[in-house]
């Protein structure tokens, strides 16, 4: 009997989309770190070069803007709020709209802290997640979910506090905060490309569901097109429209990053996984393994994944705030570098009187 194109109902569409995220957020390893704590005051502008890695900051006090030829018109944060920049493209932090432009005399900018940090995702192929995120996203915290304003206010308390052990618990919640920052811009995006577009689509959503559940499972095209209770050809052409590669070409990336994952866990043999992933000989896997990854899985195990693997930076503010740049009509009034945490600092700049 042909299959018949429906939806089924918003509940079970959460349930799939989050399933499916918390497979490819878990299985691709991923390095979050806070790099820096920083206050500035006054009329203030901070330059951040393009680097191979993406970038994030979170405000922590006060407000600000942020332009740069990602963004069509600049956008303003303020406390709460977070923007991420996943292939970190060259922005600009400042205390007015318009940089290049002080702000006017009467009018005295309130203090601005933030904590920024670089995301790494480590990966052997292409992260889909990473190829689905936009240019840039901002998470506002008056419009996002309980769970990310509480996590991001857990946060911010953690940076005021100079005890050790603290770089370690903000990465871990910066680590959390990541995804479900994510998940906010699933949420709210108009129009998500890649991965995430088809986890807004009941459809595909469900049959990546399946998939990622299951990897070792004799999937086909029409098996697939079943969990979407679609036909045969609809579900291939929405797929690959959708996904950006075709349906089978997925799963075999999807094979290839659950191998990675359970070739860290030494209890299992290549054998093992072989069966896990569906591969009727351990050959034939080594086989597939190879062609994905480019190394064999016994030597990904002992070390390759360092080594030889790709390393897809997502994000780094750890570039020298010593190299700030005056602009014409500016000057640098403070500049302290000595605060207790090593990365803290401080930047006041006021535009030069006339």
């Amino acid at each position: 009997m042909q299959a018949v194109d429906t939806l089924p109902d918003s509940a079970a569409l959460d349930i799939d989309r989050d399933n499916v995220l918390e497979t490819v957020l878990g299985a691709y390893r991923m390095r979050v770190e806070i790099t820096a704590d920083v206050r500035y005051c006054g009329t203030w502008y901070d330059q951040e070069p393009a680097t191979r890695h993406g970038q994030f900051h979170l405000l922590t006090e006060g407000a600000c803007w942020v332009s740069g030829a990602a963004l069509e018109t600049p956008v303003q944060l303020h406390r709460g709020d977070l923007i991420v920049f996943p292939a970190g493209v060259r922005h600009l932090l400042s205390s007015s709209a318009d940089a290049h432009l002080p702000t006017p005399a009467e009018i005295e900018p309130d203090d601005t802290a933030m904590l920024c940090g670089e995301l790494e995702f480590i990966t052997g192929t292409s992260n889909p997640i990473f190829n689905a995120l936009p240019a840039y996203f901002v998470v506002r915290s008056d419009a996002s979910s309980d769970g990310f304003r509480q996590l991001a206010a857990m946060l911010i308390e953690t940076s005021r506090d100079r005890r050790w052990g603290r770089q370690l618990v903000q990465n871990k919640l910066a680590d959390s905060l990541f995804t479900m920052a994510v998940c906010e811009y699933l949420r709210c995006a108009d129009r998500p490309r890649g991965l995430l577009a088809a986890l807004t689509d009941a459809r595909l959503s469900r049959a990546l569901a399946a998939v990622h559940e299951r990897p070792g499972e004799d999937w086909t095209i029409q098996s697939m097109a079943q969990q979407a209770n679609m036909s045969r050809t609809a579900f291939a052409e929405l797929f690959t429209a959708t996904v950006g590669v075709p349906p089978i070409q997925y799963l075999a990336q999807w094979r290839a990053t659950e191998a990675r994952r359970l070739l860290r866990n030494r209890r299992f043999s290549v054998g093992a996984i072989a069966e896990m992933l569906g591969y009727r000989s351990e050959a034939a896997f080594r086989r597939f393994f190879k062609r994905m990854e480019g190394i064999g899985p016994g030597k990904a195990r002992s070390g390759g994944l360092h080594r030889g693997w790709q390393f897809e930076r997502v994000g780094c503010f750890a570039h020298d705030r010593n190299s700030f740049k005056n602009s014409p009509g500016r000057k640098t009034r403070n500049l302290n570098l000595s605060a207790p945490f090593a990365k803290s600092r401080t930047l006041c700049v006021m535009s030069a009187s006339a």
